[in-house]
C-alpha cells in the first residue's frame, strides 16, 4: 500500500469520523495538514479577560470572562410557562448579556454562578439595542488544578476561528492529537533564504503557533509562516507572469498618421498629464510581441475611459479589433454612447458621411432585437466594426472576430474569471488585456492579487469635477436627523438640481417570496430587520417628506427597456429623485444630480459607499452624500461609515475596508474575507515581507522555472494551487 505523508493523512484516521464530518463541514478541514494550518486568532492569557466592548456584530466569537450575575425570567409561551435564563458576563469594564431559552435553562443556571471564569463561544446578536450571545457554548475555567485548564499546556490559551458546531476549545484538543505529525513537515522555503532571513524550521513554528508559552513564541512562528504564505503565493504569480512573456501575442502599433492621431485633433480638451503618462505605458505594451497585462485603477471621473479608448483605437489602427466588456447593460450602453460621441465622424466607417480612417463602433448585449444582433455579429466577424463594447453577451459562442487585438475589462471584480477568459479565448493568438477598476486598490493588494499585472494608477482628477460632502445620518439615535435629510434633498432640486436615494434591496414579490421563506429563530424578536427596499421607500417618499417632487425607481429586475427610459428621463432632467438599488453604482453620469441619500448605509461595503458616492458631484455645484444608519453609535458599522464620511481618498478608503473585511481567497473566485488563503499575512501590515517575498520568488523562477531543485516547494504550490486554483490563474 502507498504510504501516506502525515500531514496528508484523513482527519477521520486520527480523530474518529464524528469530529471529521464536523471539521470537513464547518471549517473545511479535511486533512492533518489543514488542521494544522488552521492557526489561533489569538490567544488569552490565563488571569486575563477579554475586551467585550469592540466585538463585531454578526460574527462567531469566543471570549474569556467573568459571570457578573445571573437571573431566571419565567413567562408565558405559546406552550404554557417558559422559562429564559439571562447571564450577564464581565471584563472588569464592559458587560455582555448571554441569554438561554427553555430546556436549555438548567444545566448554565447551575454552572454560571456569579464570580465563575469561563470561554464562551457564539454568535454576536443585537436585541434592544444590546450586544448579547444567544445560547452560547461555553468552558468553565476553574483553578489552575482543574482538567479543563490543563488541556492548554501552555500559559497562552489559544483561541481558534470556531463555528456553531465546533467550539475553540474542541478545536484545540483536536490539534494536540495531531500535533506530533508537525514534525514531518515538508518546508516549502529554500534553506538559503530561511536561514538568510533568520526563520525558524516549519515543524517548529508550527508547535509554537499552537502551543505557545510566551508572546516571543508567537511572534517568531507567525512571522515564519508569514513568509510560507507570501512566498509561495508570490511563487505562483511569478511562474505565472514568466509563462505569459513565453506566449506570443501581434505586436499592435498605432499607425503615424491613422485612427488615433486623427481622434486626438479632434478632441475638445487637452489630457491631464497622467492621461499621457499611463498612455505611453500602455503603447509600449501593445507594442511587444507577447500579451499585455495591465491593470488600470483610478478613482471615479479619472478619465480611465478616455484611456481605454484611445487604446483601443491604437490597436484598430494597426489592423486589429478591440472589444470593451461592461458588467451591466446600463453601462455597456452608456460606455456605448459616449465612445461613439466622442468619436464622431470617426465611428461612422462605412457610413456616408464617415470619416476616411473612420471605423464602425457596435454594442452587443442580450436584450438587442434579433436584427440589431445579427448586423452586429456580421460586423465583427468581417471586421467591419474595429471596436464592439458589450456585456457578457460578448462571450456566447456565436460571437466570431475578425482578428481580436486587445479586451478591455470595465469593473474588474463584477466579472468571474472565466468570463475574461471566454473573451480572451476568441483571439487567433492571445489578445492584450487591459483591466479598468475604479476602486482603488493599495499598491500591495494589487501585487498580492494582482501579481501577474503590471498596474497603472490615475490619479489626477480632471479639471471641473466638484468636491463631495459626507455626513453620517444616525437615523434611530436622532431621527430630526432624518427629517433634516429630506429637507436638504428638497433644497437641491428647489435650487434647479436632482437626487438619488439608494436602497439595499428591491422590494418586489421576489423579495416578499424569499422574506415568507426565512424561518423565524426561537429568539426571533433579536432577528434584524429585512433591509430597506426601493419600492416601500419610494412610496412613502412620494406621500410624506417629499411629496410633489418627481420621483421614479430604478431596480436591475425591470424591464430593459424601462430602465433605459427612467434613464434617459433623469439625465434629461424630467425627473427630480430616483430611488435605485445599486444598479447606478458604476458608469451613471447626470452632472446635474448633487445629492444623494444611502439607506441602511451599513449594509454596504466601504468601497462600494465609494462607488456610489462617485455619482453626485459631476458637475460644476458640489456634491452632498448622507450615509442613514440605525446602527449604534459604538458599533464598528458606525466606524466604518465614519471612515467613508471622513474621507474621499479612494486608496485610504480601500486600505480601511480591508483591514476590516480581510483579503479574500487571494488566489480563489471568492474575492472576499470569508475564505481568505492567508491564514497569517495581512496584505496590509505585511507590505515588506511581500514586497521582498516577491523579489525572492521572481529570482527563483528566473533561474529555476519548473521548481526542480526545490522539491519542498512544489509540494506547496500543488498544495496551494487545488485543480480550480490552477485553472484560475491560468485563465488570469
Amino acid at each position: 500500500m502507498e504510504h501516506v505523508p502525515a500531514l496528508d493523512e484523513p482527519l477521520k484516521k486520527s480523530l474518529g469520523p464524528a469530529t471529521a464530518k464536523v471539521m470537513a463541514e464547518a471549517l473545511d478541514l479535511h486533512t492533518v495538514g489543514d488542521l494544522l494550518h488552521h492557526y489561533p486568532r489569538r490567544y488569552a492569557e490565563r488571569g486575563e479577560l477579554t475586551t467585550l466592548s469592540d466585538l463585531p456584530l454578526d460574527e462567531h466569537v469566543t471570549v474569556v470572562a467573568q459571570v457578573a450575575d445571573a437571573r431566571v425570567h419565567t413567562f408565558n409561551g405559546a406552550k404554557g410557562r417558559s422559562q429564559r435564563l439571562e447571564v450577564t458576563i464581565t471584563d472588569g469594564y464592559g458587560r455582555l448579556q448571554l441569554v438561554f431559552f427553555g430546556k436549555g435553562v438548567h444545566k448554565p443556571h447551575h454552572d454560571l454562578v456569579p464570580g465563575t471564569r469561563a470561554m464562551f463561544s457564539g454568535k454576536v446578536s443585537l436585541f434592544n439595542r444590546r450586544l448579547q450571545l444567544a445560547h452560547p457554548a461555553y468552558e468553565l475555567l476553574r483553578g489552575d488544578g482543574d482538567v479543563a485548564v490543563d488541556t492548554w499546556a501552555g500559559a497562552l490559551i489559544p483561541i481558534y476561528p470556531a463555528t456553531t458546531k465546533l467550539e475553540s476549545w474542541k478545536i484545540a484538543k483536536a490539534v494536540d492529537a495531531v500535533l506530533p505529525s508537525a514534525a514531518d513537515a515538508v518546508d516549502p522555503l529554500p534553506e538559503a533564504l530561511r536561514e538568510g532571513r533568520g526563520l525558524a524550521e516549519l515543524p517548529d513554528a508550527l508547535r509554537l503557533i499552537h502551543r505557545p508559552r510566551t508572546k516571543a513564541d508567537v511572534a517568531a512562528a507567525r512571522e515564519r509562516l508569514k513568509w510560507d504564505e507570501a512566498f509561495v503565493l508570490q511563487v505562483a504569480l511569478a511562474r505565472r507572469r514568466h509563462a505569459d512573456t513565453q506566449l506570443p501575442a501581434v505586436p499592435r502599433r498605432p499607425a503615424a498618421d491613422g485612427l488615433l492621431t486623427a481622434f486626438d485633433a479632434r478632441l475638445p480638451f487637452t489630457l491631464t498629464d497622467g492621461q499621457l503618462k499611463v498612455s505611453k505605458e500602455i503603447f509600449d505594451d501593445l507594442a511587444t510581441d507577447h500579451p499585455m497585462h495591465r491593470l488600470l485603477q483610478g478613482e471615479v471621473g479619472s478619465g480611465k475611459t478616455m484611456v481605454a479608448l484611445r487604446a483601443m483605437l491604437a490597436v484598430v489602427d494597426a489592423g486589429g479589433q478591440a472589444a470593451m466588456l461592461a458588467p451591466t447593460e446600463v453601462l455597456a450602453q452608456q460606455h456605448h454612447r459616449s465612445v461613439v460621441e466622442m468619436m464622431g465622424e470617426l465611428a461612422e466607417g462605412g457610413m456616408l458621411g464617415g470619416a476616411e480612417r473612420a471605423t464602425k463602433v457596435v454594442l452587443l448585449t442580450g436584450s438587442m432585437g434579433a436584427a440589431a444582433r445579427r448586423q452586429a455579429l456580421l460586423d465583427l466577424v468581417t471586421g467591419e466594426a474595429g471596436i464592439v463594447i458589450g456585456t457578457h453577451a460578448l462571450i456566447e459562442d456565436k460571437v466570431k472576430f475578425h482578428d481580436l487585438g486587445l479586451v478591455v475589462v470595465d469593473e474588474q471584480h463584477r466579472f468571474g474569471v472565466e468570463q475574461r477568459d471566454a473573451l480572451r479565448g476568441k483571439g487567433k493568438q492571445p489578445p492584450h488585456l487591459l483591466v479598468m477598476t475604479a476602486t482603488p486598490i493599495p499598491r500591495t493588494v494589487a501585487m498580492t492579487v494582482f501579481g501577474d499585472l503590471e498596474t497603472s494608477v490615475l490619479d489626477q482628477l480632471p479639471a471641473g469635477r466638484s468636491p463631495i460632502a459626507s455626513h453620517v445620518v444616525p437615523a434611530a439615535d436622532k431621527p430630526h436627523f432624518l427629517a433634516r435629510a429630506w429637507e436638504r434633498v428638497r433644497e437641491e432640486v428647489e435650487g434647479g438640481h436632482q437626487a438619488y436615494v439608494v436602497c439595499p434591496r428591491i422590494g418586489d414579490e421576489e423579495d416578499r417570496k424569499k422574506d415568507a421563506k426565512r424561518k423565524p429563530t426561537a429568539e426571533d424578536e433579536a432577528e434584524k430587520r429585512p433591509p430597506l427596499a426601493v419600492l416601500d421607500v419610494a412610496e412613502k417618499l412620494g406621500a410624506g417628506p417629499l411629496a410633489g417632487l418627481r420621483i421614479a425607481v430604478l431596480h436591475g429586475r425591470m424591464h430593459p427597456d424601462d430602465k433605459d427610459e427612467v434613464m434617459r428621463r433623469f439625465a434629461a432632467g424630467e425627473l427630480d429623485v430616483l430611488v435605485a438599488t445599486t444598479v447606478i453604482e458604476v458608469g451613471v453620469n447626470v452632472p446635474n444630480a448633487t445629492a444623494m441619500v444611502i439607506m441602511d448605509a451599513d449594509r454596504f461595503g466601504v468601497s462600494q459607499l465609494h462607488q456610489l458616492r462617485g455619482r453626485v458631484g459631476r458637475g460644476s455645484a458640489p456634491g452632498l452624500c448622507l450615509l442613514v444608519t440605525e446602527m449604534p453609535e459604538a458599533s464598528p458599522a458606525r466606524q466604518r461609515l465614519g471612515a467613508v464620511a471622513a474621507t474621499l481618498d479612494g486608496f485610504e478608503l480601500s486600505r480601511i475596508d480591508l483591514e476590516q473585511r480581510r483579503e479574500g481567497d487571494v488566489l480563489g473566485q471568492a474575492q472576499s474575507g470569508v475564505r481568505s488563503s492567508l491564514r497569517v499575512l495581512a496584505v496590509i501590515e505585511d507590505e515588506e515581507v511581500i514586497g521582498a517575498a516577491r523579489e525572492e520568488a521572481t529570482a527563483l523562477v528566473l533561474a529555476d522555472p519548473e521548481l526542480d531543485a526545490h522539491p519542498g516547494l512544489r509540494t506547496a504550490l500543488d498544495a496551494l494551487l487545488s485543480e480550480e486554483r490552477e485553472e484560475y490563474l491560468e485563465k488570469g
